[in-house]
Parts: structure tokens; C-alpha cells; sequence
């Protein structure tokens, strides 16, 4: 069979094989960490933590940490903060003319702005650490159990909390040096897949509590959860190629340019950011309603309450809504066609039928408004598809891998992971992974 001779063949690349085995340990300490308890507090006093990320919000971060978050683990806050700080750093490089000015200094200012995500990272941690602790102590008080007392207590678990965290982000560029894939997106792709098993079960045994019928809607779950991800592979991988034709120069005896080639523009520029940036926000609701005193009575909870159910048709229309504004945000920040077309006029090319310069920005600003609003309509639709799934029955664990982030990041990952594979083995000649074509990641496009 193909798939075992494509086995062999990774095997036979020593540096590939190596990379492979040097992931899968990282992955096998990270995995391990999670399940370490944080000193002085008892795993069987954690069920109302576990009760509390079972769905919503805590469930969302639970995700992401591989079930760490509810273990009250020594890396329960996961890569998150990491995430969170890239976000700022992101933002203030559009802002804050001393970030420009290092993006334009090359690998030196790349480093440098790694460095300043790193020190916010800590300090996020040393924020996020605290908040941790209280959430938990409320939590255990519900079960009948207590956090140790003291300073000493808090402020030991703050540093190992944020050492974790850090020692995970280590793994992570580890990973991304050493082994295959970006470190920090597969430990995270990881954390989702170890909810998967658990979740699947349950699902599958709720449904076979079912008098009749239970079998059936379980397979036809399953026939449309990969419907959904084929999906979400053609959003992760759809472009629309401008042809670009450069001038013909003459150096010499040797003639350079006159080749047509083809700029590709994503449909999906901005991934999963718009879905982090829209969740973001629909966070402030539940937020404000603690302000109120009771959930029945308030006037904030009144007015938030729709917008605090995932559930519920005002949340997921705001929630699209948001999703949609943001992903031509982040597309117009991230893609440039004023830049892109003073380096076709640089380099002596143009856009067959476009004049250079002013028309060429603006006709690339007009295909990238053109395909960012289905892309967009598409990613807001895969993000409420979790709620649909939790509407019609599904249990809210395995709902959450019908869309949404997770569902994102995991074929984001899979398809970057396998780019990299294939490209040791197309350059060490062996057949790819595919029996023809290339495979599309999310950093570019390779044509056949």
C-alpha cells in the first residue's frame, strides 16, 4: 500500500526521522505535566472545577491546555498568555512606530520583538496566575475542600503556574527548531485532539442510551463532522491567483523576466484570528453580569443574558456579525497592495491589462474585498457551527469539534505538519504524500 511505503520512506530519512521522534518525546513531557497537580491540593476535590469547564468559556480554555486547566495542573495556564501576548505585540507593530521600526530590522528586530512577547508573557502570567488560584479556591469550596492558607501558598503556586507556562513555550520553539511543525500551534493542536477520544465516547454512549435511532444519528454526526472539516481544509487552503507578467531585460547575452507568473492571494488571510479577537469580546458580557447582584433581577443581567448563551440566536448573530468586521480588519493589516504593487513595479512587473502603480493597488485591493467576504461568511459560519451541533442534541464536549478555533487550528496544523514532511521527502526525491499536486499549507501555496 502507498501510505506503508510512504512510512518507509520517512523512516529512510534519518534527519526526518529524527525530528519525528524528537516531537513526539516533547509532546510525551507535555502530556505528562498536565496531569502533575499543583503541591498541597487533592485531584479527587477538583469535580466542581471539572464541572466548570465542561462547556462555555472554561471549556474553550480547558481545550486548548489538553485538560491541564481542569487538573489544576503545573501547566494549567497552557500557552495561552503566550498567544495573548503575540496579539498585543501584533497590534502595537501596526500602532506604535517603535514596533514598525523594528519589523523593518530584519532577524535582529524579529528577535527583539520575541523577546518583548516573552517579558509580556510573564507578565500576563503573574496576572493570570493569581486569578487562577481565587477561581480554584472558589471551586473546591463548592466540593467541601480548601487551598492551603497563606502567602507562601499563593505566591509559590504563582511562580510554578508561570514557570510551566514558560517551560511549555520552551517545548514549543523546541519543537519548531528541532522537530516538525510550529511548536507552539502542535502543542495546542495536541491539547484539542486529547479531548477528542473522551468526548467521542460519551457521545457515542449517550446516543446508545437512545430507545431507537441512537447508531444511526451518531454516524450521520460523524458524516457531518468531516463534511464540515473537508470544509474547513478548502477555507485553510483557497486562493485566487493574479497573473503577473514581468518585462523582458537584457544583461549581457542573457535575457531575465518575461515569464508569467501568479501572485496568490488567500481567501482566508487572517486564519483563525478574527474567531480569537470576536471571543474576545463576547467574553465582556458574562463579565458584566457579575456585576449584578442577582441573574434574575438586574438590569445588566437582563440586558446581557441573550448575549451570555452560546446558545441563543442573539449571541451567535453578534458573534458572526464580529467575526466577519474582524476578518477584513486583520485582512487590511496584514495584507498590503500598495507595498505588493511598488514591488511588481520594482521588479518590472505589472498585472496584464493594469497599469502600474495606483491602478495595481487598487486592483488588488479590490480581488482581496472580493474574496474576504465569502471567506469571511464561510469563517463566521464554522464558528457558530458548534452551537447548531449543541442545539440539535449533541453533547457540548463533542459539539465543540464542529467548528470554531479548534476545529481551525487542527486542520491548520495537520496541513502545515504534512507540508513539511512532504517537502524532506520531495527533496530527498522519494514521492510525496499525495499521488499528485502538492499539499497547501497555511504560510503558502505550492503548485504543482
Amino acid at each position: 500500500m502507498r501510505a506503508i511505503q510512504t512510512i518507509k520512506n520517512i523512516w529512510k530519512i534519518e534527519d526526518l526521522k529524527n525530528r519525528i521522534l524528537l516531537t513526539l518525546l516533547l509532546i510525551t513531557i507535555y502530556r505528562f505535566l498536565s496531569v502533575i497537580t499543583l503541591p498541597g491540593i487533592d485531584p479527587a476535590s477538583l469535580s466542581k472545577l471539572q464541572e466548570q469547564t465542561a462547556g462555555g468559556i472554561m471549556g474553550l480554555l480547558d481545550m486548548f491546555s489538553g485538560g491541564a486547566f481542569s487538573n489544576a495542573s503545573i501547566v494549567a495556564l497552557g500557552i495561552m498568555p503566550y498567544i495573548s501576548a503575540s496579539i498585543v505585540i501584533q497590534l502595537l507593530a501596526i500602532a506604535v512606530p517603535f514596533f514598525q521600526k523594528l519589523q523593518r530590522e530584519g532577524e535582529s528586530g524579529r528577535r527583539k520583538i520575541n523577546q518583548y512577547t516573552r517579558y509580556l508573557t510573564v507578565a500576563i502570567l503573574l496576572f493570570q496566575a493569581p486569578t487562577y488560584l481565587i477561581n480554584l479556591k472558589v471551586q473546591l469550596g463548592q466540593a467541601g475542600s480548601a487551598l492551603p492558607e497563606g502567602l507562601w501558598f499563593m505566591f509559590s503556586s504563582t511562580i510554578i503556574l508561570a514557570a510551566g507556562s514558560m517551560f511549555i513555550l520552551w517545548l514549543g520553539e523546541r519543537i519548531t527548531d528541532k522537530g516538525v511543525g510550529n511548536g507552539i500551534s502542535f502543542i495546542i493542536m495536541v491539547g484539542i485532539i486529547a479531548r477528542l477520544p473522551q468526548a467521542l465516547i460519551q457521545e457515542f454512549a449517550s446516543r446508545m442510551d437512545e430507545a431507537a435511532g441512537g447508531l444511526v444519528m451518531f454516524l450521520l454526526e460523524i458524516f457531518f463532522l468531516l463534511a464540515v472539516i473537508a470544509g474547513a481544509i478548502l477555507l485553510v487552503q483557497g486562493t485566487r491567483r493574479i497573473p503577473v507578467q514581468y518585462a523582458r531585460q537584457m544583461v549581457g547575452n542573457r535575457q531575465y523576466g518575461g515569464a508569467r507568473q501568479y501572485i496568490p492571494l488567500k481567501v482566508n488571510a487572517a486564519n483563525v484570528m478574527p474567531i480569537i479577537f470576536a471571543q474576545a469580546i463576547m467574553f465582556i458580557p458574562i463579565s458584566l453580569m457579575g456585576f449584578t447582584q442577582t441573574t434574575s433581577d438586574g438590569f445588566l443581567a437582563r440586558f446581557f443574558a441573550p448575549l451570555a448563551d452560546h446558545l441563543s440566536f442573539g449571541y451567535n448573530l453578534t458573534f458572526a456579525v464580529l467575526i466577519i468586521m474582524f476578518t477584513y480588519f486583520y485582512t487590511a493589516i496584514t495584507i498590503n497592495p500598495k507595498q505588493m504593487a511598488e514591488d511588481l513595479k520594482r521588479n518590472n512587473g505589472f498585472i496584464p491589462g493594469i497599469k502600474p502603480g495606483k491602478k495595481t493597488a487598487e486592483y488588488i485591493d479590490e480581488v482581496m474585498s472580493r474574496i474576504t467576504f465569502p471567506g469571511s461568511l464561510f469563517l463566521a459560519l464554522v464558528a457558530i457551527l458548534p452551537a447548531f451541533a449543541g442545539i440539535v442534541g449533541i453533547k457540548q464536549e463533542f459539539a465543540q469539534f464542529f467548528g470554531g478555533t479548534s476545529l481551525l487550528i487542527l486542520v491548520g496544523v495537520v496541513l502545515d505538519t504534512l507540508q513539511q514532511v512532504e517537502s524532506h521527502l520531495l527533496m530527498r526525491h522519494y514521492d510525496g504524500l499525495l499521488k499528485s499536486g502538492r499539499i497547501k499549507g497555511r504560510q503558502g501555496t505550492a503548485y504543482s
